[in-house]
């Protein structure tokens, strides 16, 4: 609809306009579509009032449009609700899983989410950028993006020195417990730092582990980081699959010590990169972004010489056209130095480098910290919500045995974790309650499952699902604000990949499920006037393919029975 008032607005206007000039009126009283005509104001000079009573005059009403008014310097449309009802049905049913999707484009797209430290806890925060990542992947996809999935782990620097010492002082030969890995690895980090803080020069002994490991001085020591490494990883992968979370790549940081190295003695050579007190330097004050430090005293690297590495070699091996860093608002200053010491280098992909921020997760009591402890573990967290997650399903279906409660719970519960990341602005806080994301009534993963499993238990009680249906029959307040609802999905998928925002597609769905339940409320289904029925159940039908289709770009399950 909005291409049908664009394609008239430019015929009589003789002006180039597009899409997003045209909005939706806050109530249906003031038109389904209006034009702000003051944008075309300093092109005709003329008032907006002016060019609104013209435009009105000048354009005839047809099928598509029924009324038009000139509301001060706005042009409202009325559309055919039959017309627009008819359209948008009938598009999302016959193109199915495809509806929506755009062609395929020649850009191969990077996306590098999640980031968990090895040897450190996987917690709630890592949940954001995990969920965000996963559904712009998913997001970008659809929309014809040729999409790499990577990961990026920390294997070495001053938390695995400290991790190694303390375990090699304190729990040598030590096995983690089947059950929790990744506490008594956390456990034991938190452990380490709390020492040296007690003790500040044990900090000289994690610190000789760490030039110990990136200058291969000791073979046992190697042996026993890869070996504790993977404990991390076996547990960073159980958490995926929880997530339903997918990664075509994951790179380490000692993969980039070498290379990082060699860029450095580039840029000292170029006289790009400085030596300030006995450390090169990015000297980046000039653009406001201060020093940026390359590598320690000792030659070992920092972040920063690894991540120009990981610029080089996602480009240059994998020839991607875009590099989109999905990691939280605390890294801005230190992607601000990277992109522009990369632009200083006159690395031509440097304009290519995006950095999606993101706010961190806090608890209702206050900020978390891996270095204290004062943290939700993924896994406790997990179980918390899944025994309240159980519990609501075994009351609901006491018939169910006790796989079939638990698969469903378990959706649940990730729905719940997943939701709650996804909803909120990617640059907003979110206060983490527990006892909020499981609310089945509230703006949460639940709720909108089950609105999901209402749409299957509705059309499951239909007999007749093939007749046919009279779309003029589909008048009410609350059917025209679902369709027009479902109207608006494909410009939300295609936002949401624009902006780098998932968090469009989640507070659409999360709409979409409203306006839906106030349908269900209002308008039944099941009804004695068959004709009214088969029109409203292609309306159910609509809604249902469409929420499948966005719950699985947002990696959430949809449930047909809760």
């Amino acid at each position: 609809m909005k291409q049908i008032i664009l394609n008239i607005l430019q015929k009589h206007s003789k002006s180039d306009l597009n899409e997003n000039m045209i909005e939706i009126p806050p109530n249906s009283e003031l038109g389904d579509y209006a034009f702000p005509c003051f944008i075309l104001s300093k092109e005709l000079k003329k008032s907006p009032i002016e060019i609104s009573k013209e435009l009105k005059n000048k354009i005839q009403l047809n099928k598509q449009i029924v009324k038009i008014e000139a509301n001060g310097p706005y042009l409202n449309f009325y559309v055919n609700k039959g017309y627009l009802a008819e359209q948008t049905i009938s598009k999302i049913l016959k193109q199915k899983e495809c509806y929506g999707a755009q062609k395929k484009k020649k850009e191969k797209v990077m996306i590098e989410y999640s980031q968990p430290n090895s040897h450190k806890a996987f917690h709630v925060g890592h949940i954001r950028g995990t969920s965000i990542g996963e559904a712009l992947s998913r997001i970008l996809t659809y929309n014809g993006y040729k999409v790499l999935q990577a990961n990026y782990s920390g294997d070495t620097g001053a938390h695995i020195g400290k991790w190694l010492w303390n375990y090699l002082d304190k729990h040598n030969g030590e096995k983690p417990p089947k059950d929790s890995v990744e506490k008594w690895v956390a456990d034991i980090y938190v452990e380490a730092v709390q020492r040296i803080v007690n003790n500040p020069e044990l900090e000289e002994k994690s610190k000789e582990i760490i030039y110990k490991l990136e200058n291969n001085k000791d073979p046992k020591l190697n042996k026993l980081w890869n070996k504790t490494k993977q404990w991390s990883v076996d547990a960073f992968n159980k958490i995926y699959n929880d997530l339903d979370a997918h990664f075509d790549y994951w790179f380490w940081e000692s993969e980039m010590e070498d290379k990082g190295k060699e860029i450095v003695k580039e840029l000292l050579k170029e006289h790009l990169a400085i030596i300030s007190q006995g450390v090169p330097v990015m000297d980046l004050k000039q653009y406001n972004l201060g020093v940026w430090v390359l590598l320690r005293q000792d030659g070992t690297t920092l972040y920063s010489a690894k991540d120009l590495a990981l610029a080089n070699i996602k480009f240059n091996k994998y020839k991607i056209d875009k590099s989109i860093y999905v990691v939280a608002n605390h890294q801005a200053l230190h992607f601000q130095q990277l992109f522009k010491t990369l632009e200083l280098m006159k690395f031509k992909q440097a304009k290519d480098c995006y950095h999606l921020s993101f706010e961190m997760v806090i608890l209702p009591e206050g900020k978390m910290s891996s270095r204290t402890g004062q943290n939700i573990l993924y896994t406790d967290m997990k179980e918390e919500l899944l025994q309240y997650s159980l519990e609501e399903t075994k009351k609901r279906h006491k018939d169910w045995n006790k796989k079939q409660a638990e698969k469903s719970a378990n959706a649940i519960t990730i729905a719940a974790l997943k939701f709650q990341m996804l909803i909120q602005d990617e640059n907003k806080i979110i206060t983490f309650n527990l006892e909020k994301s499981l609310d089945f009534e509230g703006e949460t993963g639940p709720y909108i499952q089950y609105v999901y499993a209402r749409i299957n238990s509705i059309l499951n009680r239909i007999k007749n699902k093939s007749a046919k249906p009279n779309y003029n029959l589909l008048e009410k307040e609350e059917e025209i604000n679902l369709i027009k609802k479902l109207n608006q999905f494909e410009e939300s998928i295609i936002k949401s990949a624009e902006l780098y925002k998932p968090s469009i597609l989640a507070r659409y769905t999360l709409e979409l499920t409203q306006l839906f339940n106030k349908f269900y409320h209002s308008c039944p289904v099941l009804n004695n006037n068959k004709q009214l029925e088969n029109s409203r159940l292609v309306l159910v039908k609509a809604t249902k393919q469409v929420l499948e289709i966005a719950l699985g770009l947002l990696a959430i399950k949809s449930l047909k029975q809760m």
